[in-house]
């Protein structure tokens, strides 16, 4: 689908949802970052500090009483193309992310993959494993001007066959920063520092989803260290993934706001696409 815009959504994203993922950001950034503005970067001889603050529930099969929604079963998808076409309606386009957003180059990822952690910690995009549907990210940014730096950031949504399968990759993801203290994104870019916190439904603040993971930390790229974001969140058998690299100019409240506005927004999307009641 390519008018996102014309969707009338069921509901907003409530205020709550917004303010738990800024919340879990504080938390975490308050466990120890350094504030001395050097760019330290990566070592493997000296890995960077990461905490993993709570632990993913599994979901135990394919249905669950603890949800936000209760989907429609003909609208959840089951084949390649529903999944594809939900995808394509909830992944933020660069103009809805605001009005200083372009796409970057390239707009969006390769198609019939997924992005993976691999044992090197080195990020790649490889095939859809077996339990993933369908997988789409769009790359956005702000250019720099006016003093400021560059901002980057994606959205993506990931499809899976079972609620199961989906919760498995909430929990891998908290587990990441333990097993990747350091994890190189491209091969001028790292992502160091990082700490990850989970809030399954009906725990602190969440009212919105089955369950969310944030992590937070640093990137680098050549000599500039700045702050990263990442939320990884999960509806039924959809999981949607917002991250955020900040630049010179740009402060962490900026920042999280860019990331909860648009998490908020693809929520509200995937709850339209599933045709569930809250």
């Amino acid at each position: 689908m390519d008018d996102d815009n014309a969707v009338v959504h069921r509901r907003t994203w409530s205020w709550r949802g917004a303010a738990s993922v800024a919340t879990a950001a504080v938390v975490l950034g308050g466990c120890g970052f350094g504030d001395d503005g050097k760019a330290a970067g990566p070592s493997p001889s000296a890995p960077s500090s990461s905490t993993a603050a709570a632990s993913a529930s599994p979901s135990g099969g394919d249905a669950s009483s603890l949800t936000p929604i209760q989907a429609d079963p003909a609208k959840v998808p089951r084949t390649k193309s529903r999944a594809e076409a939900l995808a394509a309606a909830v992944a933020l386009k660069p103009q809805e992310w605001g009005a200083d957003f372009r796409a970057q180059e390239p707009a969006v990822s390769t198609p019939g993959t997924v992005a993976v952690l691999d044992e090197r910690c080195l990020w790649d995009r490889q095939a859809l494993p077996q339990g993933v549907l369908a997988s789409l990210t769009r790359y956005s940014e702000i250019p720099a001007a006016d003093g400021r730096g560059e901002v980057k950031v994606t959205a993506s949504v990931t499809v899976h066959t079972t609620v199961r399968d989906a919760d498995e990759r909430l929990a891998s993801t908290l587990e990441e920063p333990l097993r990747c203290r350091q994890q190189q994104v491209r091969a001028d870019e790292w992502i160091y520092g990082l700490m990850s916190t989970a809030t399954p439904y009906g725990q602190g603040n969440n009212t919105y989803s089955d369950d969310q993971v944030v992590e937070i930390g640093k990137y680098l790229t050549g000599k500039s260290e700045q702050t990263y974001r990442w939320y990884v969140t999960r509806l039924g058998t959809v999981t949607l993934a917002v991250s955020v690299k900040g630049a010179q100019g740009y402060s962490d409240n900026e920042l999280d706001k860019y990331a909860s506005n648009a998490n908020g927004t693809m929520l509200n999307r995937v709850e339209f696409e599933l045709g569930g009641d809250s």
